[in-house]
């Protein structure tokens, strides 16, 4: 078996996979990681004209990109499309699992279906996916990198978000697990956590974030999918290669405050004594 020594830094990463790359956070840091010299892999679930849109601004930058759908409630058939796409761009040196789903329902409200739903897209799917990413960078013997997309909510709860919070704390322990037992083949795991960004999750698309006033976020804004890519594109590379284990919140402060009140807070008077 082809191993590195505990803690070799792997060579500048060829291929990423980035699962839910068809808009927002996803699509940000496909052209993020083109841009630095990766070819890549990108997953959609129902929008496919949005994953075309995100392999032409990678092809822009003179990379290739291919797209593939990938519905994580269907597992375990899902995880295979990781196989697929590394098998065409031929190799895997980063996986970035961002697919992820959400509700907002009170907890005693909630339905089998949609917990099941939510688990299966924001913990057991990129359990999966990693694993076969994982397995694939070992036997290529040069290391890799794993970056899991959790949320705030990875480390602070928020009413309505039962299933979300429980699945992305999952992920968050599940990167910790990650990065010990694969720290031997020189494969780094972290974990982004963003706060509120402006994407079609939270119903924000092609809008300035800097127009857009936040009291209760310490920057006093929503985030920029680009500057969460930012974060996803520095673990991604060799300057990361002695980060691993770790949870980084690109949320503008707002965990400092609590993200429900980060997020619910109409004045800047908490700003003064």
């Amino acid at each position: 078996m082809n191993e590195q020594q505990p803690g070799t830094p792997s060579a500048s990463p060829r291929v990423a996979v980035i699962t839910g790359a068809d808009s927002g956070i996803g699509r940000a840091t496909a052209v993020r990681l083109a841009g630095e010299g990766m070819d890549i892999g990108i997953t959609w679930h129902s929008d496919e004209e949005g994953a075309e849109r995100t392999a032409a601004e990678v092809r822009a930058t003179g990379r290739r990109a291919v797209s593939a759908k990938m519905d994580l409630t269907r597992l375990p058939d899902a995880a295979g499309v990781i196989d697929r796409l590394a098998e065409e761009l031929g190799g895997i040196d980063v996986l970035v699992n961002n697919a992820g789903t959400g509700t907002a329902t009170l907890f005693l409200d909630l339905d089998l279906d949609t917990v099941r739903e939510v688990v299966d897209t924001d913990l057991i799917g990129p359990f999966l996916c990693s694993q076969r990413a994982a397995r694939r960078m070992i036997e290529q013997g040069r290391g890799g990198r794993i970056v899991n997309v959790t949320s705030v909510h990875e480390h602070q709860p928020r009413v309505g978000s039962a299933p979300y919070c429980a699945a992305k704390g999952g992920l968050g322990l599940l990167t910790q697990v990650m990065a010990l037992e694969l720290a031997e083949h020189g494969i780094n795991v972290n974990a982004v956590a963003p706060g509120e960004i402006a994407t079609p999750m939270t119903g924000q698309t092609d809008v300035d974030v800097h127009q857009v006033r936040r009291p209760g976020v310490p920057l006093g804004r929503p985030g920029d999918a680009r500057e969460v890519a930012a974060v996803i594109a520095f673990l991604s590379g060799p300057d990361a290669s002695y980060v691993t284990g770790a949870s980084w919140s690109v949320d503008g402060g707002m965990l400092r405050m609590g993200p429900q009140a980060g997020s619910h807070l109409e004045s800047d008077a908490w700003r003064r004594p």
